[in-house]
């Protein structure tokens, strides 16, 4: 049978069953933000007392006034019904990493036999969710089931759409009965206030007007690759684990460097244009896609927004992306490292600090030089990240980011900054004393008059680092592709409002003694650079000498893999600079790392017995049966040689993943923690070795006799 001819056949048809998708007219006039309960929508709907107590809420961080929720439901219960909803439900962000709904009806019995819509203020504000089975790290035990979901007024309520009608999304809290926080929202929201605690302090020194707020902002860049639906149904390890665990490199794959940024497929563009039609609808502000380096890999990206909203606009954007593409015969891959030896997705987050203003701390204006407030800031994150490099490498700590940080397609696992040659002047003419600016931009010239000159920045990119400034913004690459964006928010608000903290009270301590203001932002400049520049690199990350001189010259951390990282997240410094901040309790955090030992340990071993099923029920006996035909011509030496790898590896691994429980059974132990290290000193290698036994083997199976779907046909079959 020619599979890869009905996919064709397949991906040439699709435009019968695709819905229709807006025009650019209605697109730019009618879909953005229209099923997002915005604060005119509210005005219109509101009382002016009800709105302006929200509004205060909303822009000043006022306590929110319970005495409102009736009204404030029942408008967004009228508005949600005229928009076809039929149900709501509290829309929250479990530690699993995903999103989590129950959906209720507005629909109550009236006693008469008939029925009446029905929206209450307590249900708007509080919902009470089974807590038992989602993760909570021993917070909860199955016998401790209550938890709440809370209403958090600052990210609006929007409409999710499906075939047959629409649900009215609250975005909420989860919290356990005894108020721990069993969620990603909860201390994002907390690290949110820590910042403005920090921040506003040091603004008023600067200047700024009474009432002004600080909060970050966030805008994060989703990579993903496309297969045939049809290739990923035939795939059990896509379907189980998200990532091929077999397949032998193509004869070409990303060497000719030209899928990126080249022309969008007919079919993918089509299905990017109806999935934003659909984010633009929900209010996501998504600005840029394209293709990206490896063949049949793309990536959307948005423009900056509220971190807490942009957190939730980022779990909505997974959704749709991977909700679209089923109806274009597509599926969607987030995973980080969908392909062995290809290039894997990461999400990179452009972070930010702004005031209720607009008025960003981390533009530097046209005299970075002269700009003492953006000198000052910066400097407080170069301190943060180097005394917390550690937190920063375990906020993107997982079994599938393992497979890409460190690879020549992502930022190593050592953290460092990219300043550029620009910024890195600036500082490095302070600490001597020089002042002044040096590197100037100026004009980059073509060699030709039918082109104009173009304004050059003063300072290059870099994406082999980990963290870089880029502008006005740093962008931390490290991120994974599927993972939630809130934990390393979280780490970067509370890092940063540490280091603030500590600067301003240094600055306070200067003007109080009689010191000038400029003069005492330049020592402070000039101190904290000199202290932390170990940290500032901008050269190649992925090289072999950067390893050697991060970790012998500059005492760097290299945190290689996940469990190396998580075992420092209850460190003392770190539970104490979380519970200074109130962003995370000791038992908070420590549930924290519980659940990434055991979502490290499922994974790696629903992949280990993924591997030893494939190996065994299709893989073998597809080379047997062509060790048939092969024997009936007097052949088949290599394929019976290589066979004999692929079993006796699988043999191997089932051994390693039994001899956990062989292990648990005569001690009696059952600690995550060890079945996470079992996992990655026995597990991960055997499954290697089946690996390599089976990828050779795909090169001598005639393809008719082979099971799987091929890398030349997932990555370049459209």
């Amino acid at each position: 049978m020619n599979h890869d001819f009905d996919v064709i056949s397949a991906a040439r048809n699709w435009r019968t069953d695709a819905a229709a998708t807006a025009t650019p007219s209605d697109i730019v006039t009618g879909v953005y933000a229209s099923d997002v309960l915005t604060l005119e929508q509210l005005r219109a709907r509101l009382s002016k007392p009800t709105f302006k107590s929200i509004q205060a809420t909303l822009e000043r961080g006022a306590t929110l006034d319970p005495s409102i929720a009736d009204t404030v439901a029942l408008a967004m219960k009228t508005w949600a019904m005229e928009k076809g909803a039929t149900h709501y439900t509290h829309w929250f962000h479990p530690l699993t990493g995903a999103t989590a709904e129950k959906h209720d009806s507005f629909v109550s019995p009236d006693g008469d036999g008939a029925a009446i819509a029905t929206f209450s203020g307590k249900e708007l504000i509080q919902a009470e969710p089974d807590a038992s089975s989602f993760p909570s790290g021993g917070l909860r035990a199955t016998f401790e089931a209550r938890g709440y979901t809370a209403w958090d007024s600052s990210s609006p309520a929007f409409i999710m759409r499906h075939a047959n009608g629409a649900t009215l999304c609250i975005p909420t809290a989860f919290a356990s009965w005894t108020g721990e926080a069993l969620d990603t929202k909860t201390p994002l929201l907390r690290s949110v206030e820590a910042l403005n605690k920090a921040v506003t302090p040091a603004l008023k020194l600067f200047g700024a007007s009474e009432g002004t707020r600080v909060g970050s902002t966030l805008g994060a860049e989703q990579e993903y690759f496309l297969i045939a639906e049809e290739y990923f149904y035939r795939r059990p390890d896509l379907v189980m684990t998200g990532r091929t665990l077999f397949g032998a490199q193509p004869p070409r794959g990303q060497e000719l460097e030209d899928h990126y940024f080249g022309a969008i497929p007919d079919r993918v563009l089509s299905f990017m244009t109806d999935a934003e039609t659909q984010l633009y609808a929900l209010g996501i502000p998504v600005k840029t896609r394209h293709n990206e380096v490896a063949p049949g890999q793309f990536e959307i990206a948005p423009i900056f927004e509220d971190s807490n909203i942009a957190a939730d606009h980022q779990q909505l954007t997974m959704q749709v992306l991977r909700n679209t593409a089923r109806k274009y015969g597509l599926v969607a891959l987030l995973h980080e490292k969908p392909f062995a030896g290809v290039n894997g997705s990461g999400k990179h987050c452009n972070w930010s600090m702004a005031t209720n203003k607009g008025e960003n701390l981390l533009e530097p204006g046209d005299t970075p030089h002269e700009n003492m407030q953006f000198l000052f800031f910066t400097s407080a994150v170069i301190k943060a990240v180097d005394e917390h490099q550690d937190l920063l490498r375990i906020s993107v700590a997982s079994a599938s980011n393992d497979h890409r940080l460190g690879a020549n397609e992502a930022p190593p696992a050592i953290i460092s900054i990219f300043l550029g040659s620009e910024l890195s002047e600036i500082f490095d003419r302070l600490e001597s004393g020089q002042g002044g600016r040096g590197t100037e931009a100026g004009l980059l010239g073509l060699g030709t008059s039918v082109l104009p000159p173009l304004p050059r920045h003063a300072g290059d990119r870099n994406r082999t680092s980990p963290f870089a400034f880029t502008g006005n913004k740093f962008e931390f690459r490290a991120a994974g592709s599927s993972q939630s964006i809130s934990f390393p928010i979280t780490v970067l608000n509370t890092i940063v409002a540490d280091a603030v903290t500590a600067l301003t009270a240094e600055l306070q301590a200067k003007l109080e003694a009689g010191g000038d203001l400029n003069a005492a932002l330049a020592d402070i400049v000039k101190a904290t650079y000199s202290a932390h520049k170990r940290i500032v690199f901008n050269g190649d990350g992925y090289s072999d000498e950067w390893h050697q001189e991060a970790e012998k010259d500059r005492g760097l951390l290299n945190l290689r893999t996940t469990l190396d990282a998580v075992e420092h997240l209850t460190d003392e410094k770190n539970a104490a600079l979380f519970a200074k901040f109130g962003v995370l309790s000791d038992r908070e955090l420590a549930a924290r790392q519980e659940i990434m030992y055991d979502i490290y340990f499922k994974t790696v071993n629903i992949e280990g017995e993924t591997t030893e099923y494939m190996a065994r029920t299709m893989i073998l006996p597809a080379a047997v049966k062509y060790l048939g035909d092969l024997r009936a011509a007097g052949a088949g030496r290599a394929v019976t040689a290589i066979s004999g790898e692929v079993e006796a590896a699988a043999d191997a691994l089932y051994d390693a993943v039994q001899s956990l429980s062989e292990q648990n059974a005569a001690t009696g132990g059952d600690e995550v923690h060890d079945k996470a290290h079992h996992m990655r000193a026995h597990v991960l290698p055997a499954m290697s070795a089946v690996r390599t036994a089976a990828d050779a083997l795909e090169k001598v199976v005639a393809e008719q006799h082979w099971p799987l779907p091929t890398y030349r046909q997932m990555l370049f079959v459209k």
